[in-house]
């Protein structure tokens, strides 16, 4: 079986993210499963990989990104001047170049050059300095693949956690959410799950918005009005979704393991339970789109940036989520690219037996 082609971008170069990168990729044995191709710079990677102690690790550089080194570790220059690094500090430059990273990275897995992405974090004030026009990677994506509509999914061995609102302000969340993104959303999911992570009829928790679930409309009333009338819909287009659940008891019972995907209304709703539960364990994922990308479940780290502390395990994770993503999604195209086929295969094996 062919390596897939991992393309990852650096993300700030002022962070943690090409230290993690080297970290991950120094393992050996990871280079014999995948292609790397780095996108960046050579001396930017090798300023990063200075700062390290016992990263034993050597790439090179390719011009033609449809013709990378199977067994080595590729870095691409998407620019040629030289750049200045403040490990640890905010700056225009720290956006910009992440940017220029990004955008070559998703130029080639639409021209098929690579087969997934896998992004290293970038500071959203550098990237707002920079001229990037969208809150976050996961709205990036969304608008670079037109009609595709996303699903924030953070993913672990335990959890699915997806997300309706993404990067608002608390204040904006209430207003935002509605029945028609709450039922776009758990379609996404539904179809996510299985063809993306094999289950076969997944069941899906969806939290309420307000303290308990609202109390009946004493504390709110958008799971009467929004969120209930959403799932009832979803349920009539045979998606297995239930609730709504208050979101505290729902986690701190344990309730969360009987589900196979949970939908929360807003980032922090989700994410505080999901990382305390997980984190260095899981990857973001961005459901819906027509290429598999992840990232780590952290940031750029400012405040470790350059001291040879940051932990590669989220990294590592990202990656090998995006190689189980990659073949499942190829394994249930194929299982359901001709279904009759299949089934006359199934037939003539059970006549040999």
């Amino acid at each position: 079986m062919d390596k897939i082609r991992v393309g990852i971008t650096i993300g700030d170069i002022n962070g943690i993210g090409i230290e993690v990168i080297l970290k991950t990729l120094s393992n050996p044995m990871l280079t014999k499963q995948i292609t790397p191709i780095i996108y960046g710079s050579t001396k930017v990677v090798s300023y990063h990989k200075n700062t390290l102690n016992d990263t034993n690790i050597s790439y090179q550089s390719i011009k033609d990104v449809s013709r990378p080194y199977s067994d080595k570790i590729n870095v691409v220059n998407c620019w040629d001047e030289n750049v200045n690094i403040n490990l640890g500090q905010l700056s225009k430059d720290g956006g910009t170049y992440a940017l220029k990273s990004l955008e070559r990275a998703v130029e080639d897995i639409k021209a098929g050059n690579i087969d997934v992405i896998v992004t290293a974090p970038i500071h959203k004030k550098a990237m707002d300095l920079a001229g990037f026009e969208y809150p976050g990677h996961t709205e990036y994506f969304e608008a670079k693949f037109t009609g595709s509509h996303q699903l924030m999914l953070m993913t672990s061995d335990e959890i699915k956690l997806g997300l309706v609102t993404i990067h608002l302000p608390i204040q904006d969340v209430a207003k935002n959410i509605s029945k028609k993104l709450i039922i776009q959303k758990l379609k996404i999911f539904n179809e996510s799950l299985k063809k993306d992570f094999g289950f076969e009829r997944p069941t899906i928790a969806v939290l309420g918005l307000n303290p308990h679930a609202g109390d009946e409309g004493r504390i709110g009333n958008e799971e009467i009005e929004i969120i209930r009338p959403a799932i009832i819909e979803a349920k009539k287009q045979n998606i297995l979704a239930m609730g709504p659940f208050a979101a505290d008891g729902f986690f701190g019972s344990g309730n969360f393991s009987k589900y196979d995907g949970i939908l929360a209304m807003y980032h922090d709703q989700g994410l505080i339970p999901f990382k305390t539960l997980t984190f260095n364990r899981s990857t973001n994922f961005t459901a819906g789109l027509p290429v598999i990308r992840t990232s780590p479940d952290h940031g750029t780290g400012f405040d470790i940036a350059g001291k040879d502390m940051a932990d590669p395990s989220s990294f590592r994770y990202a990656i090998f989520k995006a190689l189980d993503l990659f073949r499942q999604r190829k394994q249930h195209l194929e299982d359901h690219e001709n279904p009759l086929k299949k089934s006359q295969m199934s037939e003539d094996k059970e006549h040999a037996k």
